[in-house]
């Protein structure tokens, strides 16, 4: 296992591009995956990182946070299986919805409302009783959205209430800034509760010239912009940094690129 050098570790979300990679040649603290890939299924590859010493962390994509169906008890029991059969210290997911009845592998934005507040918080809290754990969730990229408050103050407001963690994604501050004009990163996290951030997400993004927006691809390098102001954050409140890089992945050089210039920016 590869030993972090300062108090910020840097990980790498994996993915199945990578299953053939030897894990002691990625300059990797430790590893998320998407525990929808993992229930029921054969956790060799999960096995072999957590035995190697690298610890691994859960986040979702399903789990609809945001909307309004019911939770699937089945689901969260496995969730619940899933996080003590491998260790996993951290699970999050989105605080945005991803289909009522029918799982539309999309994230839908949650308006910025007092009412939404109070309900999303309630359905988070019930989560986390279901697997008797605080969840973190994360803030989401959107390209449209309504309501009456700063998105910052709406993801406070739901983390306190529910007494929940956040898991701060960089880059999605910086496309939903490009996009609609927001909070650019230092004023969004300068109006967080850092004691609630878990660690945080980076990755790349790109212009679609069809919409005239920034999409969040992770596709691309992350721009040095979010890395530096991840890094300086995360070095001065002790968090940890994951790169995310989720389609057109490169070879594992240009990854073991982008995690060095990470661990770069949390020393400088």
């Amino acid at each position: 296992m590869r030993q972090a050098s300062s108090m910020t570790k840097i990980g790498l979300g994996f993915r199945s591009e990578m299953l053939d990679w030897n894990p002691a040649e990625i300059e990797a603290d430790f590893f998320e995956v998407a525990p929808e890939n993992w229930v029921r299924r054969d956790r060799g590859p999960l096995y072999s990182l957590r035995d190697a010493g690298y610890p691994i962390r859960l986040h979702g994509v399903s789990l609809n946070l945001g909307g309004s169906s019911q939770f699937s008890r089945d689901f969260l029991r496995d969730l619940r299986e899933l996080i003590n059969d491998i260790g996993a210290d951290h699970y999050s997911d989105h605080l945005a919805a991803s289909g009522d009845g029918h799982q539309l592998y999309d994230l839908f934005p949650v308006p910025f409302t007092q009412a939404e507040i109070i309900r999303v918080s309630d359905r988070i809290s019930q989560v986390q009783d279901a697997l008797e754990q605080r969840i973190g969730i994360e803030n989401t990229t959107y390209y449209t959205n309504v309501g009456t408050l700063a998105e910052a103050d709406f993801l406070s407001c739901v983390a306190e209430r529910a007494d929940c963690d956040i898991l701060l994604d960089f880059n999605n501050i910086s496309v939903n800034h490009k996009n609609h004009g927001q909070a650019g990163i230092a004023d969004f996290i300068a109006q967080l509760p850092a004691h609630r951030v878990s660690y945080l997400h980076v990755a790349g993004h790109e212009f679609d010239e069809r919409f005239g927006l920034f999409i969040d691809t992770h596709s691309q390098p992350v721009e040095a912009a979010t890395a530096h102001a991840a890094g300086d954050w995360a070095r001065q409140h002790c968090k940890d940094i994951l790169l995310e890089w989720d389609n057109d992945i490169p070879d594992l050089a240009t990854i073991n690129r982008e995690l060095a210039c990470l661990r770069a920016f949390t020393t400088m």
